[in-house]
C-alpha cells in the first residue's frame, strides 16, 4: 500500500513517516507536489507548520485534491493537516480543502498553545483503536459547522473543540498520534488497515 505524506515544507516528518511505516505492507513516500501526492493509496496531511504557508503550497492542487477526497481517496489529516481539511483559518490567509465545513480559530484559553497530554471524549474515530489520552501541540482549533462530522471531542481549559472529525475514509485529528506513545501508533495502523484497498 502506497502512503504519501504531502510535505508543505514545514518541518520534520521523520516521526510520522516512522509511525506509518510500522503498518504491514506500507510503502511511505514524501511528496512536495500536491498533484503528484494524489498518485497514492492513502494521502497523509502532516501536522507541523502554519496554515497560511501550507495553504499556499496546497493551492496549485487544491481542486484536484478535493475531488480526489470526494471520490474516495483515503486521507489522514494530523493537527495542521486536519485544519487544512476545513474552509479557512484565522491563523493565515488562503483556503483549505473545504472537505469539512467550518473555520479554524485561535484557542480561547489563558494558556496557548496547548502542549501536552489531554483526554479524548466520545471517541468514535476508529472502533478498533479507541484512544483515551493523546498528545496535543497547537494554538488553533477547528470549529465544525456540522456537529455530525465530529467523532471525538477534547477540552482545553474552558474551550471544547473537535479532537477528531471523520466522513467516509477522510479522518482528521487535532492531536499527534505519532507522538502519543504506543496507542497513537496503533491508531495509525488501525486507520491504514481499515482503508486499505
Amino acid at each position: 500500500m502506497r502512503v504519501t505524506l504531502f510535505d508543505y515544507g514545514a518541518g520534520n516528518l521523520h516521526s510520522l513517516a516512522k509511525a506509518l511505516a510500522t503498518a504491514p505492507g506500507v510503502d511511505v513516500r514524501v511528496q512536495e507536489d500536491p498533484l503528484r501526492a494524489l498518485d497514492t493509496d492513502v494521502l497523509v496531511l502532516p501536522g507541523v507548520g502554519a496554515f497560511g504557508s501550507a495553504a499556499a503550497r496546497l493551492a496549485p492542487g487544491r481542486e484536484a485534491m478535493r475531488k480526489a477526497l470526494d471520490a474516495g481517496l483515503p486521507c489522514l489529516g494530523i493537527c495542521l493537516g486536519m485544519q487544512l481539511l476545513f474552509d479557512e483559518s484565522d491563523e493565515g490567509a488562503g483556503q483549505g480543502l473545504g472537505y469539512f465545513p467550518g473555520r479554524v480559530t485561535r484557542l480561547t484559553a489563558r494558556q496557548v498553545p496547548q502542549i501536552g497530554w489531554n483526554d479524548v471524549e466520545e471517541d468514535r474515530a476508529l472502533e478498533s483503536a479507541k484512544l483515551a489520552s493523546v498528545y496535543f501541540a497547537h494554538s488553533y482549533a477547528c470549529r465544525a459547522a456540522d456537529p455530525s462530522d465530529v467523532v471525538g471531542w477534547t477540552t482545553h481549559e474552558e474551550d471544547r473543540f473537535p479532537a477528531s472529525v471523520r466522513r467516509g475514509k477522510v479522518l482528521g485529528v487535532q492531536f499527534h498520534p505519532e507522538k502519543s506513545s504506543r496507542a497513537g501508533v496503533c491508531f495509525v495502523q488501525a486507520f491504514l488497515k481499515e482503508v486499505a484497498p
